[in-house]
């Protein structure tokens, strides 16, 4: 079987409060071959902090920091920048992630996909 890799890109705009648990459930998968990558769209909070934070745990994270210019645009910047089979995309505000209920990723969201 080859190990499929997936990118999964994270707009981040003023979404502090749920950042940290959003990162921990991307983190918690069991399938393990995956990119991280958090677009830090000019968040005036402590976005872009949190997202350096968590780079600096774990080597599958990747922090871009760019001008605010909207979910359309941190989308796009994450998909130039993804080397996955395969791209994701998690919105940190919406706990929905392929049709879970569970918050943010359920652990087998990326194997599932």
């Amino acid at each position: 079987m080859v190990d499929i890799r997936v990118s999964i890109v994270v707009p981040i705009y003023i979404v502090e409060k749920y950042l940290e648990e959003c990162i921990g459930s991307i983190l918690n998968q069991t399938y393990s071959n995956i990119q991280i990558i958090l677009i830090d769209d000019g968040s005036p909070d402590h976005c872009g902090e949190i997202a350096e934070y968590y780079k600096n745990l774990d080597n599958r994270i990747h922090v871009i920091h760019t001008i605010n210019g909207g979910v359309s645009s941190a989308r796009n910047i994450g998909i130039e920048s993804a080397n996955g089979d395969y791209i994701a995309f998690v919105d940190p505000q919406f706990p929905e992630f392929f049709g879970s209920s569970a918050p943010w990723v359920g652990k087998n969201s990326t194997k599932t996909l």
